[in-house]
């Protein structure tokens, strides 16, 4: 590992180097590009350094106790001297390696989320409403922002489906374990007896493609429109602005009907289906590599039952890391991050055993 952060910091000096150059400077594309890998090399450096700088310590601390000669005080401090330096070496060990994992490269990506009714009727899309006020809440205690790209609503207020871009640095990094089957257990709006029922919804979350992520041939696209319809009638179109657009070779099919402009429509149904293609092609090559890790949060599954909301013990259960949280009410107003950084802790722990065996 030693010899792998002596590469890294290598690196970096090369890096500082160059951004310094007229070259780089009057090239805008290849300073930013440079300048996003001082920044994602600059913890693993710092914390590089302060490891050797403990460790050089943590040697000059042992070698004047194996020259002996000390007297008691001096000897009493420098054993202590040696003991903080040995537990800061340990920590900064860890920290290493954990800065020197593999990196998602889509966690700095902003993200689309799909929310669908699941199993349950109305009381389904109701739920599907809820998960959708929840993540737009977290989005801004994070300061991310939301965009709306197509929804299908129903006399209620709930949602059949909806999808929106969350966009924000770091935004996949924090969401991509929503992936999954949602269930709640509550008594219905709809019920008149005051019977707890369940049911579910499905959220999926993908990484938003860019340009150079994937690209399209137009031939391979079949592009129709159609009149866009709203709950109860209102808000009809009376033109054909809404986009369903099917891409034959896979079978794919996304559609947008939340702008009354087809431009924007296309624009944002092209978005989605990017996304879709990216995520496809990712599962498939994961699903070629015979070892691939099934870590301890799960898959990605969207047919995997991930989290369960209790509305009468007013608790939240996430079951790929048997969390259970009595903050309902808190966390579907967006306070999600003390389930969220659990996930993440759980998924970086399994890949640091992973990188063990």
């Amino acid at each position: 590992m030693i010899e792998k952060l002596k590469a890294v910091e290598a690196r970096y000096t090369e890096v500082a180097a160059l951004l310094c150059t007229s070259r780089v400077l009057t090239d805008r594309e290849m300073y930013a590009s440079l300048m996003k890998e001082h920044k994602k090399l600059e913890p693993i450096v710092e914390a590089f350094r302060a490891y050797q700088a403990a460790q050089a310590q943590q040697n000059e601390a042992k070698a004047l106790l194996d020259g002996g000669g000390l007297d008691k005080d001096f000897r009493e401090m420098v054993v202590e001297e040696l003991q903080e330096r040995r537990t800061q070496c340990e920590t900064l060990y860890r920290q290493l390696q954990l800065l020197l994992l593999p990196a998602d490269e889509n966690d700095d990506k902003n993200v689309i989320v799909e929310i669908r009714g699941g199993a349950g009727g109305e009381e389904s899309a109701l739920f599907a409403a809820v998960l959708f006020r929840m993540y737009t809440m977290y989005a801004e205690h994070k300061g991310f922002q939301v965009e709306v790209l197509n929804k299908n609503e129903t006399e209620l207020g709930g949602f059949k489906e909806i999808s929106f871009l969350i966009n924000g640095e770091g935004a996949y990094s924090r969401l991509k374990f929503e992936s999954g089957v949602h269930r709640v257990q509550r008594v219905p709006e709809t019920e008149s007896q005051g019977r707890i029922h369940t049911s579910t919804a499905t959220v999926a979350v993908l990484p938003e493609a860019e340009d150079v992520d994937i690209e399209i041939s137009p031939a391979d696209l079949q592009i129709d429109t159609f009149r866009s319809s709203g709950a109860g009638g209102q808000h009809i179109n009376k033109t054909e602005s809404a986009i369903r657009i099917t891409h034959l070779p896979t079978g794919t099919v996304v559609e947008c009907q939340d702008e009354r402009s087809q431009h924007k429509n296309k624009d944002k149904a092209m978005r989605v289906l990017k996304a879709k293609l990216l995520e496809a092609e990712r599962e498939k090559q994961a699903s070629s590599i015979a070892d691939t890790r099934k870590s301890q949060v799960g898959t990605g599954d969207r047919s995997e039952r991930i989290r369960t909301y209790n509305f009468p013990q007013g608790r939240v259960s996430d079951h790929r890391i048997g969390l259970t949280i009595y903050k309902l009410e808190q966390f579907l107003n967006g306070d999600m991050d003390a389930v969220i950084d659990a996930l993440i802790t759980a998924d970086t722990a399994e890949k640091l055993k992973a990188t063990k065996e």
